[in-house]
């Protein structure tokens, strides 16, 4: 990934969703009961999960069916704050109503 964890705007102060770096595809779960009312958080939670990430494996965002669809607040945080080395795709909706996206780190 281009981009340091310096380089983002969102809130250092969050917790992250893991304390280690992944050297294998995984998912972080983004849809706790402290995801329901707050998108930011898991925004700031998606991003910290995307540095916690080793290059060449990719994360799977499932995001809170709260928030609704990702693309109308999640793929531009992506795009601006992701760097040259993220990409992504949507994978499906979830049974409960969250939103899966599949984030590939290189």
């Amino acid at each position: 990934m281009s981009s340091t964890h310096d380089d983002h705007d969102h809130d250092h102060d969050a917790q992250p969703v893991t304390d280690r770096i992944h050297d294998n595809s995984w998912s972080a779960n983004l849809e706790k009961p402290e995801h329901a009312d707050d998108r930011q958080l898991v925004v700031d939670q998606a991003l910290s999960a995307i540095e916690h990430t080793a290059p060449g494996n990719h994360v799977n965002l499932v995001t809170h069916a709260n928030h609704g669809h990702p693309e109308g607040y999640l793929y531009d945080v992506l795009e601006s704050e992701g760097g040259d080395g993220v990409e992504w795709e949507y994978i499906e909706q979830c049974g409960c109503g969250g939103h899966v996206v599949r984030v590939h780190v290189s």
